[in-house]
């Protein structure tokens, strides 16, 4: 019986030096929870008015431009996949990879190919465990993202999107990461990036009352538009890479909290086994020496005969 109160405390112990460390975690994700959206909301203003910017040079102007040209027969598409390098943030990477899963599902049935690009240890070991192919890769940022490393990024896939398809550039550039809406909610998207959605940007801008500004092009739209393209890839990815670490540190928080409760839990139940246990041993122990003492009685009441 006491080997039995002993394991129970020993998991006590374990239990609650576990509960400590994941309540620790949970106040570290809080804490940068607010950081992250403070990045979010600074980046906005710049990728909106760039946006707003290069449709105004598209449509402006007759030039043609990968950053605005339809393909008339898309044949590649590049996908970036933002996942975390860290674990411990319960369905965040997972989500995220199943939405890129169901974007490639699409693309191919619209019989596109995909190349794959990955931001994140999680989404880099899904894709090196099944032995698929991976274009490039970035990792060690996910959750405190800068704008050097979406510049790196951003790199390949601009050379990809300005390339001919037989040369191994692609028609297409889609983007997949986890949008942060609230504190609880956290939802996996896929946006294409290019070729940039005209007819969505301008009735965007006019559900909101807004007029895209005119501009005269100085040497010409299409050398505006080369200077743009990189900016434009680069906000985008960045500000993706933003929401994605606000999202990551809002699951890991509530999967810590999740792990805090479950281990209080856990410690009552075992405190209340241990305390079972204890209260079995001393009632053993009691029942012992009554009956030592019942029998000595009954001995030296029969010597004294």
């Amino acid at each position: 019986m006491g080997a039995q109160l002993r394991v129970y405390k020993r998991r006590i112990q374990a239990v609650t030096a576990t509960k400590k460390i994941t309540k620790a975690m949970e106040m570290i994700a809080a804490s940068r929870i607010v950081k992250a959206q403070r990045k979010v909301a600074a980046s906005m203003p710049y990728a909106t008015e760039l946006t707003r910017a290069v449709t105004a040079v598209a449509t402006g102007s007759d030039a043609k431009h990968p950053l605005t040209t339809e393909v008339e027969v898309p044949t590649r598409a590049a996908v970036l996949l933002v996942t975390s390098d860290r674990g411990l943030a319960g369905g965040y990477s997972s989500n995220a990879i199943k939405a890129a899963e169901r974007l490639r599902e699409r693309l191919a049935e619209e019989g596109k190919e995909v190349d794959t690009y990955i931001v994140g240890r999680k989404g880099v070991a899904y894709y090196g465990f099944r032995e698929r192919k991976v274009e490039d890769s970035w990792t060690g940022f996910t959750d405190n993202p800068a704008y050097a490393d979406a510049k790196r990024i951003a790199a390949p896939l601009i050379e990809a999107i300005q390339k001919d398809t037989a040369e191994g550039g692609v028609d297409e550039l889609h983007i997949v990461f986890t949008e942060f809406v609230s504190m609880m909610t956290q939802n996996a998207v896929d946006n294409r990036m290019l070729p940039l959605s005209l007819d969505e940007v301008a009735e965007e801008s006019t559900r909101k009352g807004e007029i895209l500004p005119l501009f005269d092009f100085e040497p010409s739209a299409e050398d505006v538009l080369d200077a743009l393209l990189p900016r434009y890839v680069e906000s985008r990815i960045y500000n993706a890479l933003l929401q994605a670490a606000a999202s990551e540190h809002a699951a890991r928080r509530r999967a810590m909290k999740s792990a805090t409760d479950n281990a209080g839990d856990l410690i009552k139940s075992l405190s209340r086994l241990a305390n079972a246990a204890r209260q079995a041993e001393i009632t053993q122990e009691i029942s012992e020496i009554v009956g030592g003492a019942s029998a000595l009685a009954d001995a030296t009441a029969g010597s004294d005969k």
